[in-house]
């Protein structure tokens, strides 16, 4: 068997590897993020890529609600003090299957959609759009401030029975990585927009 063989071979292994864990375990990305200067304040549009796994897509035909968030941060950095958290948002969607009537539901307490399958469950639950961000403290355009984001499935939110099920299983625990960064504030004419991990 030639080196160049064995290469390919190890490269198909390895990618088998990494396509079953996706199906076992699931998947959150961050795709893109975007902060927008409006007339009366910013707002927030993210992009994910969510994959549920057979133990997620099981428990929502059993009627299981599964809640996911999306937060975001910014935080003034205080070489005098604790840093301050000035700005954030944090969202929270309820993905939900009715069995009788075989339709999926978002719902995230102030809008509620159906869809027909889940693949366009998940479509919709990938978007967020022109979220306003909740403004704590005043925002300062010339100050360089320390931003986070990270999306989960909030597990808080489930049935006690799932929840201790959920403790020794890692096919509950969905989760993006937590992207940081520093920037500045975007002006009305150019919004901040980031692609994936940049």
């Amino acid at each position: 068997m030639t080196r160049k063989n064995v290469i390919l071979i190890c490269l198909f292994f390895f990618t088998c590897i990494f396509v079953t864990d996706t199906l076992a375990y699931g998947t959150i990305q961050v795709r893109s993020f975007k902060l927008t200067a409006v007339d009366d304040g910013y707002t927030v549009s993210i992009d994910s890529t969510i994959e549920l796994n057979p133990t997620l897509e099981q428990a929502l035909e059993k009627g299981v609600v599964l809640y996911f968030v999306n937060k975001f941060t910014l935080v003034e950095s205080r070489w005098y003090w604790v840093d301050k958290e000035v700005a954030r948002i944090k969202t929270r969607t309820g993905l939900r299957y009715h069995a009788l009537t075989r339709h999926y539901q978002l719902n995230d307490g102030t809008f509620s959609r159906n869809y027909s399958t889940l693949k366009g469950a998940l479509i919709g639950l990938q978007k967020l759009r022109d979220q306003p961000l909740t403004i704590e403290y005043e925002l300062k355009p010339n100050v360089r401030y320390n931003a986070t984001l990270r999306l989960w499935l909030d597990l808080t939110r489930m049935p006690k029975p799932f929840q201790v099920e959920a403790l020794g299983s890692s096919a509950w625990n969905l989760s993006s990585d937590r992207l940081e960064w520093q920037m500045q504030l975007p002006a009305p004419d150019k919004p901040f927009h980031i692609f994936g991990n940049q």
